[in-house]
C-alpha cells in the first residue's frame, strides 16, 4: 500500500503541478505570438475536455491492464505536448499541443488513473484518506511547481520553460513502475462480477451519480477559471505579476490541508455533507472577494481561504463513487464523472476569454461562479452513499 501511495502520490504532484501554472503563460505567449486572450483560454478550453473525454478511455484501460502502462503512455505525451506548445507558431498547432496532446497526457496521469490503483490497494476503512493524501500531493505540487514555473518564465523566458517542464514531465516513467499491480498482466485481468456495460448502466441509471456528476461541474468551472484567469485578472487590476503567482502558490499550499481534511472527515462524515458545505463555502468566499477592496494581501487571503476549497472535493466524490459502486470499475466511473468536471472546465476557462474579451471584464464569469456554487451544494444534499446491493448474476451469464 505505502509504495502505491508514494509513487502514486508523486505522479499527480509533478502532473498537476505543471498543470497549475499554464496560467502564467497566457500574457507571455499571447503578447509573444499577437494572440488575443480567447485563443489562449480556447486551447486550454479543449484540454480540459480532451483530459475529461480521454480520462474514461484511461480509466477503462486502467481497469483492465493497470496503471502502469498508461501512465507511462501519459508522461510520454506530457513531454510531447509542453515541447510542441513552446514550438508552435499557429493557433490551430497551439490548440492541438497545449490543448489535445497535453489534456490526454493529464488523463493518463492524474486522479481517475491513481484513484483507481489506491481502491484496489487500500482497505475500505482507509480509502478516503488515502485520496485525501493523493490529492493532498497534487496540491502540493502546485505549491512547489507555480513558483518554480514564475522563475523559469522570468529568467528564461516562457519557451525554454516549457522545454525543461516537457524534459521534467518524463520523471513520471519510473515513478510508474511503483503501481504495477500483480493481478494485471495484459492478458489477464482481475474478475469483475459486471461487465463494462453493465458497470455503466448501473452508474447511468443512479440518481446520486447523475448528482455527483452535476456538481463535479461546477467544481471545474470555477478552479480552473480561477486558475488560469486570475493572473491576468489581477494584473488588469493593476497588481504585480508576483502577486499571482504567489497567489496561486497559496492556493497550492492550503490546499495540500484542504484535499487531506477532506479525505480524513470523508472516513467520519456523509461526503455529500463535506461537498455542499465546500461548494457553498466557495461561493460565499468569492463575493467577498469582490466586494472588498483589491490589494495584495486581500488576493492572499482569497487564495489562503480558497485553497482550503480547492482540490478538497476530489477524495469525498471519489470516495462517494467507491461506496455506492465498489472498485471493480473504480478509474472508469471516476472519469465519467471527471468528464463532467472537464465540461465545467471548458466552460469556465473559455467563457472567461470570450467574455472578457466581448466585455473587458471578467465581471459576468464571476457572478457565474457564485451561483454555481450554491447550486452544486444543492443538489449534493439528496445523494445517498449505501453501497448498492445486487443480484447474483445467473451462472454462466
Amino acid at each position: 500500500m505505502t509504495q502505491v501511495l508514494v509513487c502514486g502520490a508523486a505522479i499527480v504532484t509533478l502532473s498537476m503541478g505543471i498543470r497549475h501554472g499554464f496560467g502564467l503563460w497566457l500574457q507571455p505567449i499571447t503578447q509573444s505570438q499577437g494572440w488575443n486572450r480567447e485563443t489562449f483560454a480556447f486551447a486550454i478550453a479543449i484540454q480540459n475536455l480532451a483530459w475529461g473525454v480521454s480520462g474514461i478511455f484511461a480509466g477503462m484501460l486502467a481497469d483492465r491492464y493497470g496503471a502502469f502502462r498508461v501512465v507511462v503512455v501519459g508522461a510520454c505525451l506530457y513531454a510531447l505536448g509542453l515541447i510542441g506548445m513552446a514550438s508552435a507558431t499557429t493557433p490551430l498547432v497551439f490548440t492541438v499541443t497545449a490543448g489535445v496532446l497535453i489534456g490526454m497526457a493529464q488523463a493518463g496521469t492524474t486522479y481517475a488513473v491513481i484513484y483507481g490503483v489506491i481502491g484496489r490497494n487500500v482497505s475500505a476503512d482507509k480509502r478516503s484518506w488515502a485520496m485525501g493524501v493523493a490529492a493532498a500531493a497534487g496540491s502540493f505540487g502546485q505549491f512547489l511547481m507555480v513558483p518554480t514555473e514564475g522563475f523559469l518564465i522570468s529568467n528564461l523566458g516562457w519557451q525554454e520553460a516549457l522545454m525543461i517542464l516537457g524534459l521534467a514531465s518524463l520523471m513520471m516513467i519510473p515513478l510508474a513502475w511503483g503501481l504495477r499491480e500483480p493481478g494485471f498482466t495484459g492478458s489477464t485481468a482481475v474478475r469483475r462480477e459486471q461487465t463494462i456495460l453493465q458497470a455503466l448502466t448501473e452508474a447511468f441509471k443512479y440518481p446520486s451519480f447523475q448528482l455527483l456528476m452535476a456538481g463535479y461541474f461546477v467544481c471545474g468551472f470555477q478552479v480552473v477559471f480561477i486558475g488560469v484567469h486570475m493572473p491576468s485578472y489581477l494584473r488588469d487590476k493593476g497588481l504585480s505579476p508576483q502577486v499571482a503567482g504567489y497567489a496561486l502558490a497559496l492556493i497550492g499550499l492550503f490546499n495540500v490541508f484542504g484535499t487531506y481534511a477532506a479525505g480524513v472527515l470523508g472516513q467520519r462524515l456523509q461526503k455529500k455533507s463535506i461537498l455542499a458545505f465546500i461548494y457553498l463555502a466557495r461561493a460565499v468566499v468569492i463575493s467577498v472577494f469582490l466586494l472588498a477592496p483589491l490589494t495584495p494581501v486581500s488576493v492572499y487571503i482569497f487564495s489562503s481561504v480558497m485553497g482550503l476549497l480547492w482540490l478538497s472535493t476530489v477524495p469525498p466524490t471519489n470516495a462517494a463513487v467507491a461506496q455506492i459502486f465498489g472498485v471493480a470499475h473504480l478509474s472508469m466511473l471516476s472519469g465519467f464523472v471527471f468528464f463532467s468536471h472537464q465540461i465545467g472546465s471548458f466552460m469556465g476557462v473559455w467563457l472567461g476569454g470570450y467574455l472578457y474579451d466581448r466585455t473587458g471584464s471578467y465581471d459576468v464569469v464571476w457572478y457565474i461562479a457564485i451561483a454555481l456554487g450554491v447550486l452544486a451544494a444543492l443538489v449534493n444534499l439528496p445523494i445517498k452513499e449505501k453501497a448498492i446491493i445486487r443480484r447474483p448474476l445467473a451462472q454462466g451469464a
